[in-house]
């Protein structure tokens, strides 16, 4: 089965509302069986415009994925970060 990405691209623009966020965020990452594989870090626009914090988070599968987003728990994480941050989420299929 192949694995599910969520994929964030994101600008923060409430330092501090975005840190409450996150708090919420990882709890529910690892309370649905996520894996952060990149969370920040130096990046490189190589074509398009590029947002300065970039996130990808593994699942097993594209409906935990799903679980993992539409829960209770990240839902309230989310809440906080309304008004903190311009963002886009995705999730995207892995390769088998």
């Amino acid at each position: 089965m192949p694995k599910g990405y969520v994929i964030a691209r994101v600008t923060v623009t409430n330092p501090e509302a975005y840190a409450e966020y996150a708090k919420g965020a990882t709890a529910a990452i690892k309370q649905y069986g996520g894996r952060p594989l990149v969370r920040g870090g130096a990046h490189e626009a190589l074509e398009g415009e590029a947002r300065p914090r970039n996130v990808v988070i593994e699942f097993d599968s594209m409906e935990q994925a799903r679980r993992y987003y539409h829960s209770p728990e990240y839902q309230a994480a989310k809440a906080k970060r309304e008004g903190a941050c311009i963002a886009e989420f995705v999730l995207v299929e892995g390769a088998e």
